[in-house]
């Protein structure tokens, strides 16, 4: 697990070293990413929650793909010139994010008669099914939501 101040100390010096002072670094409330790199902003992100559950090499790669997205421009995508970057900043590849997101967070909780659990961050605005059950929506595994005690 990664101290956020340190994770803090790590995105300002990285920052420092291969961007300009006007580029910033915060924490943010994302559940479901990383990390984000802002260019209208002009700031790189991480999510307080997922930095808390990673171990330090893992936060260390996101910071650096943070910092090549920042480095290559908004239309560079994860493309040729964006990697070739990213690898000479020491970003060893892949998805930096594969693992579970902070479910535990997400305060809609639904089961289908079936018995599989759903989450999700929003209030859901319409009846689901659950697509375990049926790959249509069908309405005897209508999924029954309820709002996670805090």
């Amino acid at each position: 697990m990664a101290e956020l101040t340190r994770v803090r100390v790590w995105a300002d010096a990285l920052i420092a070293l291969h961007l300009d002072a006007s580029w910033s670094f915060a924490f943010d409330t994302a559940k479901t990413r990383a990390g984000l790199c802002d260019h209208t902003r002009r700031r790189i992100s991480v999510s307080r929650y997922l930095a808390a559950r990673f171990d330090d090499d893992a936060i260390h790669q996101v910071l650096l793909h943070e910092v090549a997205h920042a480095l290559t421009g908004p239309r560079a995508g994860h493309g040729p010139r964006w990697l070739a970057v990213a690898r000479d900043l020491g970003y060893t590849g892949g998805r930096t994010h594969d693992g579970p997101v902070a479910l535990e967070r997400a305060p809609w909780v639904g089961t289908c008669p079936g018995g599989h659990e759903h989450v999700r961050f929003r209030r859901p605005s319409r009846p689901m099914s659950c697509g375990r059950c049926s790959r249509r929506y069908d309405p005897q595994n209508a999924i029954v939501w309820r709002r996670r005690a805090a």
